[in-house]
């Protein structure tokens, strides 16, 4: 739309995630160009000009778009394998096959991982793509060309890995990077494609895949990339026991100082997981406020453990929702994150009153925001901030019997999304997206999975 063109959505309960949790039972939203203009109590102001579309929301929540943290979306291509393993295991059994990934298998792959988080309300999206075979072709290109075409807001974090089996890491040696090399194509890739921005549909930073993928000059010398560059850091931290063992034995210490050592703590980053954290670790992070990616379902997909979530947002460490890739997450949707991470967390240490469903719907939104640098700009409802924002559904009969709509959003069931808007734009209708056709991105994932099933057969 024109910066002057109007939609006004009416008749809805909205929840605002601001600073003071703002909720109506009954208001409206008006969105301008990108722009949300008002959001409000009771009907709509009269006499606004220029509007070029009316939505009566009856029987909806509107909330913020929901913010995905953390995602492998080349992973979408290799869901239900290995589904009775741990983390390293997991790894072992997948790293093979995921080596010999293709410019066209990650292109399929980010249109899945993208189509099936946006049509579930997620306005932002990031991946972390660290597998970069030899001979395979622009991967960050058409993993951004993936997120143009579907719609959303995207980051993605350049991963790398230098680390392979010859050095005692994971990957197999001709899926990793050299250092250089791997500096040099990051660097390459911020220069061509970050968009610093208010308004920015995409965004890079700089991504490390983990301890035991990457060495230490890798860490070091790419947070000073990073920083020189003006982008966020992205990694894997404090995932599982085997991490921290390994971070001790080859380190003299665990992942979180370990992180600090290389220059791996601050405001500019955040990290997926941190499952296995003691007080000072959560402690540190409090204090150089270093972000934290909770992605619970791939968590207890591979047994790693319960991230303690409620300590870190006491301590006041900013945590956002994670899907995680597919190859531990088979939905690939974040809107059942809200709920996992309520249910999750409760059956830690704090119980009952780990968190509830307002802290959950937090976390998928500003938290999210929040985490990837972005929280002026999106991950809640006011005015000034980009038109990011969903249209729930709530009076069907997954849901109609429940009086407080963000209790039905968090603790029932998947709430259908009648409407999703990205940038000002309406990118989902009554559940199908507008921007690609989800059954031509379902067969293209298809023969890719199935592809790769055979080339990784063939060894």
């Amino acid at each position: 739309m024109a910066a002057d063109q109007r939609i006004v959505i009416e008749n809805c309960a909205i929840a605002t995630v601001d600073a003071d949790d703002t909720e109506y039972a009954s208001g409206y939203l008006v969105i301008a160009g990108n722009r949300i203009e008002a959001v409000g109590a009771g009907n709509a102001p009269q006499g606004l000009e220029n509007v070029v579309r009316r939505i009566d929301a009856t029987g909806h929540l509107v909330t913020p778009g929901l913010v995905n943290t953390h995602h492998h979306f080349y992973q979408w291509i290799t869901r239900g394998l290995a589904t009775d393993h741990n983390l390293f295991n997991w790894l072992v059994a997948l790293y093979p096959t995921w080596a010999r990934v293709d410019e066209p298998m990650v292109y399929a792959a980010a249109r899945g991982s993208l189509a099936m988080m946006a049509r579930g309300g997620v306005t932002t999206a990031m991946d972390h793509h660290y597998v970069y075979p030899r001979g395979s072709g622009d991967l960050s290109g058409a993993i951004i060309r993936a997120a143009h075409e579907t719609g959303v807001r995207f980051t993605l974090a350049r991963g790398s890995m230098d680390r392979s089996e010859k050095d005692g890491g994971l990957p197999p040696d001709f899926a990793v990077e050299t250092l250089e090399g791997a500096l040099t194509a990051t660097e390459e890739t911020v220069k061509e494609h970050h968009d610093a921005s208010f308004d920015a549909m995409t965004q890079i930073a700089v991504a490390p895949c983990s301890p035991f993928s990457v060495s230490t000059e890798l860490l070091r010398q790419g947070a000073e990339l990073a920083r020189s560059l003006g982008v966020r850091l992205h990694t894997h931290g404090s995932e599982t026991v085997e991490e921290e063992k390994f971070c001790h034995e080859l380190f003299g210490m665990g992942p979180t100082d370990y992180f600090e050592s290389t220059g791996w703590l601050g405001e500019d980053v955040w990290m997926a997981h941190c499952v296995h954290m003691n007080d000072s670790d959560i402690a540190a992070f409090a204090r150089t406020k270093t972000g934290v990616a909770h992605c619970p379902s791939s968590n207890a997909r591979l047994a790693a453990g319960i991230a303690r979530v409620p300590d870190m947002l006491k301590a006041g460490v900013p945590v956002g929702l994670g899907v995680d890739g597919t190859a531990s997450n088979e939905s690939g949707e974040l809107h059942t994150e809200l709920r996992n991470a309520l249910l999750i967390n409760r059956l830690g240490a704090h119980r009952e009153a780990a968190l509830n469903a307002r802290q959950a719907l937090r976390l998928g939104t500003h938290g999210g925001a929040q985490v990837l640098g972005r929280a002026a700009e999106t991950g809640s409802l006011e005015a000034g901030k980009l038109a990011d924002l969903v249209l729930w559904k709530l009076d069907t009969l997954a849901h109609a019997s429940i009086a407080d709509p963000v209790t039905a959003l968090v603790f029932g069931a998947a709430a259908p999304v009648t409407a999703s808007f990205v940038n000002g734009r309406q990118i989902v209708e009554d559940g199908r997206l507008l921007t690609v056709d989800e059954d031509a991105v379902a067969r293209s994932t298809r023969d890719e999975a199935q592809r790769l099933a055979r080339i990784a057969a063939q060894g």
